[in-house]
């Protein structure tokens, strides 16, 4: 089996004057790609890395014509757009070519966070209030009002497509309508799109990853599904990954920062497993599944959440990532399969391996290493 590897790496990305500092922090460097394609040659595939960009030099598309993969694994961000992580994977649909992960809506859908959250909202999920603002004076609206028609704060601002908690500062709890104007003022300015000002729910942060895919005709209402406590059976979690927000200076106020991501992206502090009661944990792993059906989730995912501590530790789903980093030094998801006994290699595979079954693909250079397809 021929696998293309695509990928957007940040030595590939454009540039310009005047381009702000964290434009491209979500992209990959070749250390993930690198590892990708060994892992899938070691394994017996025949794999190629090619730079996800349609245009000179790259030629993605003549590129893939050339190659004749018959599945792609596609980690690709793109660029540009307000859903620029569903471009490659249109382009794939386009040429009828297989590719690992979800699909063009929901890389569309998850990429936007208010429009994930309209989501979660509407299928009786828990997620923070909400309002989006295009302009910094807009009018409040009454979701982040409380009884007596005041601003409940403190609010959370950051940006609505952005990955990497590109954004996410000390700054971006605010405690007052000054610093809530100012804070989305500036995040209007730097990031030219819709700001996000959701409740702040101070507490824990935890990450779950899972990988599989749901029967198709696993189609109850998630609202029953959560309600009865019901998680599907074909669906793995991976051990819940907190990070530990206490062993960074007051500096970065409780949060995953942009900065912990990035310039202290080796030296980050967590804890996987997290120390959670076998409740919480179990609540944790129905929401994720909960999120990865009505986001149509494929293959893999991982959900973030932060802990209320002042409601008993109740779990509040902040968004949803169906293209969670896969670096092997320092990824949440690596971090968190590394802690259930999985070798890299395992991670990789086990994401091919649920693309093959889903798609209906046979090979004699299948290797089972997950039991998906066997």
């Amino acid at each position: 089996m021929r696998i293309a590897v695509l990928a957007n790496l940040k030595k590939n990305a454009p540039v310009w004057d005047g381009m702000v500092a964290d434009q491209w922090d979500d992209l990959d460097s070749p250390k993930t790609t690198d590892g990708i394609v060994e892992v899938l040659r070691n394994a017996g595939y025949e794999a190629k890395f090619f730079e996800a960009q349609i245009t000179p030099p790259f030629n993605l598309i003549e590129r893939l014509m050339d190659y004749k993969p018959d599945l792609c694994f596609n980690i690709s961000e793109s660029h540009f757009g307000d859903g620029r992580e569903a471009q490659i994977p249109a382009v794939l649909e386009m040429l009828r070519i297989p590719y690992t992960g979800s699909k063009v809506m929901t890389l569309a859908l998850a990429l936007d966070k208010p429009m994930t959250k309209r989501v979660l909202f509407y299928h009786g999920l828990p997620t923070p209030e909400f309002q989006v603002f295009e302009q910094a004076d807009e009018p409040i609206d009454d979701d982040l009002l409380n009884e007596d028609g005041e601003l409940r704060f403190p609010l959370f601002v950051k940006p609505s497509r952005e990955g990497t908690s590109m954004g996410v500062s000390g700054e971006s709890i605010v405690y007052t309508v000054a610093q809530l104007r100012d804070q989305v003022s500036k995040q209007l300015q730097r990031y030219n799109q819709p700001v996000l000002v959701e409740h702040y729910i101070k507490g824990r942060e935890v990450t779950v990853g899972v990988m599989g895919n749901l029967k198709p005709n696993a189609a109850r209402r998630v609202s029953d599904r959560v309600a009865s406590g019901e998680i599907p059976d074909n669906l793995t979690f991976m051990p819940p990954l907190e990070v530990d927000v206490h062993a960074y200076g007051p500096e970065e106020a409780g949060l995953y920062t942009n900065r912990m991501k990035v310039e202290l992206a080796d030296d980050f502090h967590f804890n996987c497993p997290a120390r959670l009661q076998q409740d919480l944990l179990h609540e944790l792993q129905r929401l994720t599944a909960a999120v990865f059906q009505v986001m149509g989730c494929k293959d893999v995912a991982r959900v973030d959440f932060r802990l209320d501590e002042d409601q008993n530790y109740k779990p509040y789903i902040l968004e949803v990532n169906p293209l969670p980093g896969l670096n092997p030094g320092y990824s949440d998801l690596c971090i968190q399969s590394l802690a259930a006994g999985w070798s890299y290699e395992r991670l990789i595979l086990t994401i091919l391996e649920f693309a093959i079954a889903r798609e209906g693909l046979r090979s004699g250079n299948i290797i089972s290493h997950s039991g998906v397809g066997s």
